[in-house]
C-alpha cells in the first residue's frame, strides 16, 4: 500500500497513512515520505508504537543520526541506543523525576520555541518522537511553520532580514530559566553557530524564516538589537494561523523537519509521567544561503 496523507490544517501538517513504520522501508517509501515531508513539514504516523530498534531502523532510513544536547551533558540514559533521546519527565532508574531533577528543567526548556539542534553544525533534519505513556491531560506539541510565517511578512520586511545572520547557542535556552550549572567544557562543547534568518529550502525551494529560542545574537547588531528583533520574529512566526496543534495518543509517531519548523511541548502535570523518545537525523544537504554561512 503507497502513502496516504490528510492534511491536518491549510498546506502544513498531515496525517500519514498507508505505510507500516514498525518494518524497515523500502526506497520508494522513503522518497515518498521525504516528498510528503517537503509538502507539510509535520507527518503524524498514529496508531503504531515502535520498539527501539524499529524507531532507530526508521530514523537511519533518512540519514545519520545526531546526538543533540547530549554531546554537551552525557550522564547515565535509560535507552539502548544513545542516539535516542528520553524526552520524559523519568529518571535514568526508572523514577518520577522531582521538581528539582535536571529532567524537570529539560522539559520546561522544551516548552519554548524551538529547532532541535539549530545551535550546531550539521544540524538537525528530521525528528521522530514516539509516544511511550502520556498524562491524563496537557503535554500535547505544537509546530509552526517557518515557511509561511516568511511568506506573511512585508516584501520590505523581507528583504532587510535577507542578508543577516542570528548566533545559535546550545545552552541560551538554559539560561534563560536560571539553569546554568555546566562547566566550561560542557559550555564549550558545542561552539555558537551562525545561521541566516531566511534560507531557501533546497528541496522545496520555499523561503524559510529561520528563528527559535537557540538564536542569541544577530551579527552586526548590538546583543539587544539582535535579541529584540529575534523576539518580534520568533512571535510573528508563532502566531496562531502558523501553528498546528498535536493531541498525543500513545503508539502516535510524529514526524518534522527542523530546518522549516519550530515546536514546543505544552505544559502538563509533572506528578504525572509523560515519556516520550526522540530519533533526529542531521541534515546532509543544507540550503544555499546556509551552505555559505
Amino acid at each position: 500500500m503507497s502513502l496516504q496523507l490528510t492534511p491536518l490544517t491549510q498546506g502544513f501538517a498531515a496525517e500519514a497513512t498507508g505505510i507500516d513504520i514498525t518494518q524497515p522501508l523500502d526506497d520508494a517509501q522513503v522518497r515518498a515520505i521525504e516528498a510528503a515531508m517537503d509538502q507539510y513539514g509535520v507527518l503524524v504516523f498514529r496508531g503504531q508504537p515502535v520498539t527501539q530498534a524499529q524507531q532507530m531502523t526508521f530514523a537511519t532510513s533518512f540519514g545519520p543520526l545526531d546526538l543533540g544536547l547530549r554531546k554537551v551533558k552525557g550522564g547515565a540514559h535509560r535507552f539502548d541506543y544513545a542516539e535516542l533521546a528520553d524526552i520524559s519527565n523519568v529518571t535514568p532508574d526508572g523514577a518520577l523525576a522531582d521538581r528539582n531533577h535536571a529532567k524537570i528543567v529539560s522539559n520546561i526548556a522544551n516548552q519554548l520555541w524551538h529547532s532541535d539542534s539549530s545551535f550546531q553544525r550539521p544540524r538537525a533534519k528530521y525528528s521522530m518522537l514516539s509516544a511511550v505513556s502520556l498524562p491524563g491531560s496537557g503535554g500535547n506539541t505544537e509546530f509552526a511553520d517557518l515557511r509561511a510565517a516568511h511568506d506573511a511578512l512585508p516584501a520590505a520586511q523581507q528583504t532587510a532580514l535577507q542578508d543577516l545572520k542570528a548566533i545559535h547557542y546550545a545552552l541560551h535556552s538554559r539560561f534563560l530559566l536560571g539553569d546554568t550549572q555546566y562547566t566550561e567544557e560542557q559550555r564549550n562543547a558545542i561552539p555558537p553557530v551562525a545561521w541566516p534568518l531566511v534560507q531557501t529550502d533546497p528541496r522545496s525551494g520555499r523561503k524559510i524564516l529561520f528563528v527559535g529560542i537557540h538564536a542569541c545574537e544577530i551579527e552586526g547588531m548590538t546583543v539587544a538589537e539582535g535579541r529584540m528583533l529575534l523576539l518580534d520574529l520568533l512571535e510573528h512566526a508563532t502566531q496562531r494561523q502558523f501553528v498546528y496543534a498535536h493531541e498525543w495518543q500513545v503508539g502516535d509517531l510524529v514526524m518534522w523537519d527542523n530546518t522549516a519548523t519550530l515546536h514546543r511541548g505544552r505544559a502538563f502535570d509533572m506528578a504525572t509521567r509523560r515519556e516520550l523518545r526522540r530519533a533526529t537525523t542531521e541534515e546532509t544537504v543544507t540550503s544555499p544561503e546556509a551552505a555559505m554561512a
